[in-house]
């Protein structure tokens, strides 16, 4: 019997001697090949220990067959309890299992995938849509009442006026939101602003190392496009030069590359000089210069066809 690994309480000796009991029992649910040396025991309670044997299987390494044995009171036969395959303490075991929401990382959401957002999410706040205001036809808005102000006035269930805006006012907040881009059921949070805006100076923003070694900043530039519609738009804009490395990403107004529109203004090409055509001198033109032995001797075309 090997050494045992035991816990503060001591082992029943009945059940601590029972290891060839308790081999066979592995053996018998797993197979005589998986199950290998004896490795000790573990006290689980009054009369209750588990033996532990090697597993020869390659895929298990590090783990072990875990065999449990009990004795009644004043019984002096071992029974079974059960028979598991456990990790050991330099097992390779898979790591904690993690929620997907958490697993989830940018780039991950492919063709096809549905990202629900929660209720309760801190990035989302309620935006205006309208619904809180009563339509002019419904329960609310019955009893439609003409107020000394000017404004409507509508009659609840419960007999209390309620002022409401008149319908040409709801019409006119409503087109105001759908510009500002609050038309939707939840907008930004202050909380989701700061987390975006975060993000996007962190990849594209002042301190970038293309920024640092640009001559200027996307605040000037012509290809900046700005963004329209929330706060962002006081830090942040689109870029559109095709040869930037940003293009088509959003970019802090003091993010720069050496793309920026004006950062070296091309020179227009130098136009030659037209040809100078003198047609009124003659040059002369010597036929065989190697005949005069080295001297320049300038003979006319006339002379030349006299001697030949």
């Amino acid at each position: 019997m090997s050494a045992a690994t035991t816990r503060s309480r001591t082992p029943d000796r009945l059940c601590a001697e029972a290891v060839e009991f308790a081999r066979h029992a592995a053996v018998a649910a797993v197979g005589e090949t998986a199950v290998g040396a004896h490795l000790g025991l573990d006290v689980e309670g009054d009369r209750v220990v588990t033996h532990y044997f090697a597993t020869t299987e390659k895929a298990y390494r590090g783990w072990r067959w875990a065999v449990t044995v009990t004795r009644a009171a004043r019984a002096k036969q071992v029974t079974l309890d059960e028979t598991v395959l456990l990790p050991g303490p330099e097992a390779l075991i898979a790591p904690e299992w993690v929620p997907w929401s958490e697993r989830l990382r940018p780039g991950d959401l492919g063709p096809g995938d549905l990202l629900p957002t929660e209720a309760d999410d801190l990035r989302l706040e309620p935006g205006y849509s309208g619904d809180d205001e009563p339509a002019p036809n419904s329960v609310l808005a019955e009893d439609r009442l003409s107020g000394i102000a000017g404004e409507d006035v509508a009659i609840e269930p419960s007999g209390d006026r309620v002022a409401v805006a008149p319908e040409t006012e709801r019409a006119e907040i409503a087109s105001v939101a759908d510009e500002l881009g609050m038309g939707r059921a939840r907008v930004l949070s202050r909380l989701g602003l700061n987390l975006a805006a975060d993000r996007w100076e962190k990849e594209f923003g002042a301190h970038s190392p293309m920024a640092q070694a640009a001559p200027a900043a996307c605040v000037s530039c012509g290809f900046m496009v700005p963004l329209g519609g929330s706060s962002l738009s006081q830090a942040f804009g689109v870029c559109s030069n095709e040869f930037s490395p940003a293009d088509g990403r959003i970019v802090s107004l003091a993010y720069g590359c050496g793309a920026h529109s004006e950062a070296a203004v091309m020179p227009a090409p130098v136009v030659p000089a037209p040809p100078v055509l003198d047609e009124l001198s003659l040059e002369p033109l010597p036929l065989h210069p190697d005949r005069s032995g080295g001297s320049v001797e300038e003979s006319t075309p006339a002379e030349e066809l006299g001697h030949s």
